[in-house]
């Protein structure tokens, strides 16, 4: 359980903040930059709720809940050592990432399927929703980058790939089952 008495410490007034596994890094370390940015999508999804009710609102807390998990996932390097650790450190699950299909799965089924780009936009919900898409896009490109030089949990790549689809199905869904998703018209305003 984290307790926190205190909220500014003094620690990162040099431009180094602490990982999970104690170590220091640079803020703009390539790390940092991942889990901040699945911080941020968390922000997003927040303002989203300020929107949705009910199955979505109760679905929307879940990816918050898993996104902090994602989080303490990412601040923690060296997935090589989790065996010896004293604290096995928290990492998203293949199962975080079934329930995420599971759920596309159910929303896509009350929809027709796409015949053009859709423009984020439509109801309040889908709009947040949508830029809930993109940053968790970016969240994954970080993630992805960050793999390439260091180790990253690929059931957490998995699960941004897949939450960033559930952003956009569930968009949809906002905008009455994608009876009002707003259409891309190629070359409309030429």
């Amino acid at each position: 359980m984290v307790v926190l008495s205190k909220i500014y410490t003094r620690t990162g007034d040099s431009g180094e903040t602490a990982l999970g596994n104690g170590s220091r890094v640079a803020k703009h370390s390539q790390r940092v930059n991942a889990y901040g940015t699945v911080d941020e999508v968390n922000a997003t999804v927040g303002m989203a709720r300020l929107h949705s009710e009910g199955e979505m609102d109760a679905q929307l807390s879940a990816i918050q809940n898993d996104l902090f998990d994602l989080g303490a996932d990412l601040c923690r390097p060296d997935m090589e050592k989790d065996a010896d650790a004293e604290y096995p450190p928290l990492r998203v699950t293949a199962a975080q990432v079934e329930r995420l299909e599971a759920e596309i799965d159910a929303m896509n089924k009350k929809l027709s399927p796409v015949k053009s780009f859709i423009l984020p936009g439509g109801s309040a919900l889908a709009a947040h929703l949508h830029l809930c898409r993109t940053v968790t896009r970016r969240a994954e490109r970080l993630s992805v980058e960050l793999g390439t030089v260091e180790s990253v949990n690929p059931a957490g790549v998995k699960y941004l790939n897949r939450l960033s689809d559930w952003f956009f199905v569930a968009s949809r869904i906002a905008n009455d089952d994608g009876a009002s998703d707003v259409l891309w018209v190629p070359g409309a305003n030429r």
